[in-house]
């Protein structure tokens, strides 16, 4: 059995709050279902039927608020954790640290909801960064969760895959299938690309970690969280929504899995390179 049910949630930092949720609001045609503010972090959660997408972007003053400006300015908005789920987090806790994980105190954590007052809360804890290849991976346990608010059929429903890139895909394997123990569904390399391609499953999404073969790389280097790709019902009609927001969106294409079509959205995505999918063509 595995010891993750799934990818709770990803963050994903931007430099203001008001401004970034307007922005995915518009890109995944729906609102958030939860908004925060604590200990120097504002927060907006997109919840979608397999998965989580958490803006975070400073507000007020102290060492939290502080050390997110410092890595906006560095590097600008972006991905930057992997928040995966668990039903026994004293059994996960005990097993990553048999791995080598070397996960921090499990701790409790606590949201109220700034529409409703309503609250939620979780047990979690964070792998060392040393060991998880640049990452920032927290494991959770939800007592209880939002759900995801009921959008269109041009809006976004659920995340299809995320895509890491690694300039070492040993490490990866061992991080990702051996020591967090996801289903490795793919280890192959694609010549016609250039890439080498893992694929890793978990609560009804992809990890997609590629390597790019005809580059150079630094084998201790990090992995980057890169890219997303978001399942719509009707492409056709979110290309649309898109194309009357004013978005740079490329036309419709064929999509590599098959019976798939995709969108590429080049703008209004925070720097996250982004793919609508939908896995019947229309």
């Amino acid at each position: 059995m595995s010891l993750m049910t799934g990818l709770d949630h990803i963050v994903l930092i931007c430099p203001e709050i008001e401004a970034g949720t307007a922005t995915y609001s518009s890109l995944l045609g729906r609102e958030p279902d939860w908004q925060a503010s604590a200990n120097g972090a504002a927060t907006a959660l997109f919840t979608v039927q397999n998965t989580a997408l958490e803006l975070m972007a400073p507000d007020g003053d102290g060492a939290v608020a502080d050390r997110l400006r410092e890595i906006i300015a560095e590097k600008g908005p972006g991905l930057t954790s992997l928040a995966f789920q668990t039903d026994d987090i004293a059994e996960t806790h005990r097993k990553l640290t048999r791995r080598g994980l070397i996960p921090g105190d499990i701790t409790d954590g606590e949201s109220s909801n700034q529409a409703d007052g309503a609250a939620r809360r979780w047990k979690r804890f964070r792998c060392s960064d040393d060991q998880t290849a640049g990452t920032k991976i927290f494991v959770l346990q939800p007592e209880t969760a939002p759900k995801p608010v009921i959008a269109g059929s041009d809006a976004v429903s659920a995340l299809d895959h995320i895509v890491i890139n690694t300039p070492n895909p040993d490490r990866a394997l061992a991080l990702y299938g051996a020591r967090l123990g996801l289903d490795l569904r793919l280890d192959r390399a694609a010549e016609q690309w250039g890439t080498r391609f893992l694929f890793f499953r978990t609560g009804g999404l992809t990890l997609e970690v590629i390597h790019r073969l005809d580059e150079a790389h630094a084998p201790e280097a990090p992995d980057t969280l890169w890219g997303l790709t978001w399942t719509v019902t009707d492409l056709k009609a979110a290309h649309a929504r898109l194309d009357k927001a004013g978005l740079d969106i490329s036309e419709i294409r064929t999509g590599r899995k098959p019976g798939s079509a995709v969108f590429t959205v080049r703008n209004g995505t925070l720097g996250v390179p982004t793919l609508f999918i939908s896995h019947e063509e229309r």
